[in-house]
């Protein structure tokens, strides 16, 4: 019904910046909250940021500071700016959208993932 598709990823150097975009399209009738996850081999899928639609934030602690979301409601994206990337922030990241059909309270929408490597 919704696919999300995600662009921005990419090789960076530590200390450099990114900015990743998931743009939803489909049968939208509604997004609730709008967020990004990322994942390392052997390793959970982790929260990284997430977004109300009032605009409300948080962020895991390991990147609060440094990572900013948003969103365009008006074009049904997401973004994750992403500042002073470490190491450790690479990771294949995931966007994740709350889109429920009518009738519906929940309904969560994964993007394909994108790569972001920190490496000099």
């Amino acid at each position: 019904q919704v696919q999300l598709v995600e662009s921005g990823g990419g090789l960076v150097q530590p200390g450099g910046s990114l900015r990743l975009s998931c743009a939803a399209s489909g049968s939208i009738f509604r997004i609730n909250d709008m967020a990004w996850y990322r994942q390392v081999p052997g390793k959970q899928r982790e929260l990284v940021a997430a977004v109300s639609k009032p605009g409300n934030t948080n962020y895991a602690d390991s990147v609060k500071g440094r990572f900013t979301i948003s969103r365009d409601n008006a074009k049904n994206t997401v973004y994750l700016q992403m500042d002073s990337l470490k190491p450790e922030d690479t990771a294949v990241y995931y966007c994740n959208v709350d889109a429920p059909p009518p009738l519906y309270s929940h309904r969560n929408y994964w993007g394909q993932g994108t790569q972001v490597t920190v490496s000099s």
